[in-house]
């Protein structure tokens, strides 16, 4: 007899007595997969239990009937994995992998585990710790996820390639990158993927150049595959590494004849790695080239020239995606059209955009977006109006706000008093005193000529054991990083370099410099002092080395950790203009682009 379900729901014929019990099952079997409704799944499993209820060989049949309620409707899976008197390791991994790949039920996972453990008739095996550690690191189970580790060893199922994968990522979520890396040293065989989820390890906490170093590695034994192309070429992006970037991108059109140069994340991530990197144009040629586009790669555009201070382009590019391309976007949208309106000092537009988000497209603000608002309006000279917005905040300001505030306090000349309130809120709102309260403060005692309290900051400071940031600036050269220090006398060319920074200061006197000492040591030195600490700011050094060794027409990139000082952006405009040659300078904000005497900032960072 035929075993069907009719259209119209009704029940399975029940007159099977003549079929053998192996057709029987496997006329179930066949139902089930094709099932994808509820109710003709009901209708199955009741005809199972009618049937083979006191079968033991029937285990492979209530399994599948498992798995695809699992699937359907997880409430009902554990009603049928309760009715199951031995369920077997299969039947245990099925549930856990369920509640591994539900948003809401990682905990119900581990919780599984744990019964799994103290009914004891059935052993975890190697297909049950990937589904648990999983679920762990989802929900940043530390504690469960190294007792798992413990049953893994107990079990001998750590040399397994899936388990040891599963660690990997279980410690790297949860932020244990030594144990992650342990493991992964571990592990006596090693997949493609072990190899790209340590290398996003790194990367997901900033170590870029130790993702690029294990790369060159993993390239002795396995060719990268798009998952390995897109986290060394966020590693490129975050370091400023145009050249491995440039390498990465010509992979990615070879390989399999360019197919992988189709895939919408890469050539998102392709976007945002050019314009980190400082090459705008190939950032914009990527994306406009792009034969599919989703909300993120529109989100990496308007990012990027927002960063550059296309406030014009990233507004323009923002209707695109809206009028023409018909997206509803998302609160990083947002983020990139009001850091456009923050870069470029557009004011009325921040707050249109502002308004827009929350009342129109109904995006709760997030603190970046509060971020850019108050800056932008406090550096625009509105602190009030800033003051007022923090105040009435849904959510608490966080130190870069307050920061932002203390910052325009100071270039405003807002008053030692309003900017003593806002270093007290930011020193509240800081897990870990930084420099940057202390070093603003100083410089806001320092324009007011109270000396006495620019040395009562520098002793908090000395007894809190706060030190004040390096500033670093860092240039390519021929795929090599080089990096300056303030002062530094460590590079192997460093006469050279000297010799090419008192050419630019000789140059420099002619066109009629004059320092701006704002920005220079915060005690009441001499001039001549002072001149000398500007005069060996790292990025000088990065400028001076590029000068030396790039070729005529080569725009030089510099990458510097800290926001550009007044003194050094004048310097560095005069120096577009008296070399003629294109600077590109990436700071702790945004990118500046020096041409022929001006800056794309147009004096408002």
């Amino acid at each position: 007899m035929l075993l069907s379900i009719p259209p119209n729901g009704q029940s399975i014929p029940v007159e099977i007595k003549h079929e053998t019990f192996h057709a029987r099952q496997s006329g179930l079997l066949h139902l089930l997969s094709n099932c994808t409704d509820l109710s003709r799944l009901k209708q199955i499993h009741a005809q199972a239990l009618r049937t083979f209820s006191t079968h033991k060989s029937s285990l492979f049949l209530f399994s599948r009937i498992l798995h695809v309620s699992s699937l359907t409707d997880f409430e009902y899976a554990l009603r049928v994995f309760d009715q199951i008197d031995s369920p077997n390791s299969f039947m245990w991994n099925t549930l856990i992998g369920a509640c591994a790949r539900s948003l809401d039920r990682k905990k119900q996972a581990i919780e599984l585990f744990y019964r799994m453990l103290e009914e004891g008739s059935v052993e975890p095996d190697k297909h049950t710790f990937p589904f648990l550690l999983k679920a762990c690191a989802y929900v940043f189970a530390l504690s469960e996820g190294r007792q798992a580790h413990a049953h893994i060893v107990k079990r001998g199922l750590d040399s397994d390639v899936y388990v040891g994968n599963s660690l990997i990522h279980l410690y790297a979520s949860c932020g244990c990158l030594s144990l992650a890396l342990k493991v992964f040293e571990q592990m006596p065989h090693r997949s493609l993927v072990s190899w790209n989820v340590m290398i996003d390890a790194y990367v997901q906490r900033g170590l870029f150049e130790n993702a690029l170093k294990l790369f060159a590695e993993m390239q002795d034994t396995f060719e990268p595959d798009g998952y390995t192309m897109q986290s060394i070429i966020s590693a490129c992006a975050g370091i400023g590494a145009l050249s491995l970037g440039m390498w990465s991108h010509a992979y990615v059109l070879r390989r399999t004849g360019g197919a992988m140069a189709g895939e919408v994340l890469i050539n998102s991530s392709l976007v945002d790695m050019y314009s980190k990197c400082g090459s705008l144009r190939m950032a914009q040629q990527v994306f406009e080239t792009m034969p599919k586009r989703d909300l993120n790669s529109w989100n990496s555009m308007i990012l990027a020239l927002a960063m550059h201070g296309r406030a014009e382009a990233a507004l323009g590019c923002f209707s695109r995606l809206v009028e023409t391309e018909k997206f509803l976007p998302n609160s990083v949208t947002f983020v990139g059209v009001l850091s456009a309106c923050n870069h470029r000092g557009m004011v009325t537009e921040g707050r249109k955009y502002f308004d827009m988000m929350v009342n129109e497209y109904k995006i709760v603000p997030r603190l970046e977006h509060y971020g850019c608002l108050v800056d932008l309006l406090s550096r625009s000279g509105f602190i009030d109006e800033a003051l007022e917005l923090v105040t009435n905040m849904h959510i608490k300001p966080d130190a870069v706000i307050w920061r932002s505030l203390l910052d325009a306090c100071y270039k405003q000349n807002a008053g030692v008093e309003l900017s003593e309130e806002v270093a007290l809120q930011i020193l509240q709102s800081e897990t870990t005193a930084s420099s940057g309260v202390y070093v603003l403060l100083s410089r806001v005692y320092a324009s007011a000529h109270r000396w006495n309290d620019v040395g009562l900051v520098r002793k908090a400071m000395a007894d809190k054991g706060v030190a004040k940031e390096p500033g670093c600036s860092s240039i390519e050269i021929d795929g090599v990083s080089h990096e300056f220090f303030a002062g530094d006398t460590s590079h192997p060319k460093i006469k050279e370099i000297y010799a090419v920074i008192d050419l630019i200061e000789e140059k420099l006197q002619k066109h009629g410099y004059s320092p701006d000492y704002s920005q220079a040591t915060m005690v009441d030195d001499p001039d001549t002092v002072k001149r000398q600490s500007l005069k060996l700011h790292s990025e000088r050094f990065a400028i001076a080395f590029g000068l030396l060794n790039l070729k005529p027409g080569m725009p030089i990139r510099i990458f510097k950790n800290l926001r550009v000082c007044n003194d050094c952006h004048q310097v560095t405009k005069l120096i577009s203009r008296i070399f003629n040659v294109e600077i590109i300078m990436r700071d702790r904000n945004r990118f500046h682009h020096f041409e022929n005497g001006m800056c794309s900032c147009m004096d408002f960072w």
